[in-house]
């Protein structure tokens, strides 16, 4: 006669055991390697020490032209010296930050009133079908329009003040943002739109539950692309719509060298725009991709 062996669900397996544990042991030991492995000589080596050295390269080639009499007129490009004394002067004259501040404290609230403004707008494009067909095509017309076509109707307009300024910005900007929200949304997979009106999240609480965070790596594009657009519209009308009463901007100062024929000041310029707007990038939008990308499993962390 046969015997039969009732085996219980609920006991022990040893050799399953240890393999499990093994496994999760050596999941634990790449985290704790991914995690230790982060060393400062490593992040300086990946990610400081690069862009120095590309820094370096540019001064070393720029100073060649000089030394070499490859370009031997000041008045065309001058030498880094020059540039460096111009810097100096602005900073023992106190000019410097507020040469900054004074375009990014409009860039800054420019852009923040293009966001309150292109994300519904966004959202109701997006949405909305008839919408869609009639402010579609126009939003994508402004986006590729340069921003600095409207520095004539908003001085016409507004006149020479702040309000011509954030006027330019938000043209430049909304667009944008409007169009990076759109974009994500319509590749939101439609199984998340079914699942949250399944659970309830119609309407404005579906859109602000559900959508904006399936739209996020979009959107954020968006974002990025309308400030540039912001950073972009605004230099643009300061140095067109250079006033006393404006105060000193980065455009303006780019203006003046010109206007002084002064390509020390030009340089001074072109150098402080571009170390804002990588600024910019690195301190605000690079750690939200990051979040944003991590969140979603794109990215490990460390």
């Amino acid at each position: 006669m046969a015997s039969t062996e009732t085996t219980d669900p609920t006991a022990k397996d040893p050799v399953r055991d240890s393999g499990i544990a093994g496994v999760e042991a050596g999941l634990d030991a790449l985290e704790t390697t991914a995690a230790a492995g982060t060393s400062f000589r490593q992040t300086f080596v990946n990610k400081i020490l690069p862009p120095i050295v590309a820094i370096a390269v540019v001064l070393v080639v720029w100073q060649a032209l000089i030394t070499f009499k490859i370009v031997d007129d000041p008045a065309k490009l001058p030498s880094p010296s020059d540039v460096g004394n111009e810097f100096k002067d602005a900073w023992l004259e106190g000019r410097l930050l507020e040469y900054i501040w004074t375009s990014v404290s409009r860039g800054l609230l420019g852009f923040l009133l293009a966001l309150a403004i292109g994300t519904p707008l966004g959202l109701l494009v997006a949405r909305v079908k008839f919408v869609r067909a009639a402010i579609g095509p126009i939003l994508s017309g402004l986006q590729s329009l340069p921003s600095v076509a409207w520095v004539p109707p908003a001085v016409i307009w507004l006149g020479l003040n702040n309000s011509m300024m954030y006027a330019v910005i938000l043209l430049g900007a909304v667009p944008s943002i409007a169009n990076g929200l759109v974009s994500g949304i319509d590749q939101v997979p439609p199984l998340f739109l079914r699942a949250g009106r399944t659970m309830g999240a119609t309407g404005l609480k579906g859109a602000w539950h559900i959508v904006l965070p399936a739209s996020l790596p979009g959107y954020l594009g968006g974002l990025k692309q309308g400030w540039a657009f912001s950073w972009r519209s605004l230099m643009a009308a300061e140095i067109i719509a250079s006033s006393p009463d404006l105060g000193v901007g980065l455009g303006a100062l780019l203006e003046n060298g010109r206007n002084a024929s002064s390509m020390a000041m030009v340089f001074e310029a072109i150098v402080l725009i571009l170390f804002v707007g990588i600024a910019i990038d690195l301190l605000i939008f690079s750690p939200l991709e990051r979040r944003v990308l991590r969140g979603r499993g794109l990215l490990v962390k460390g």
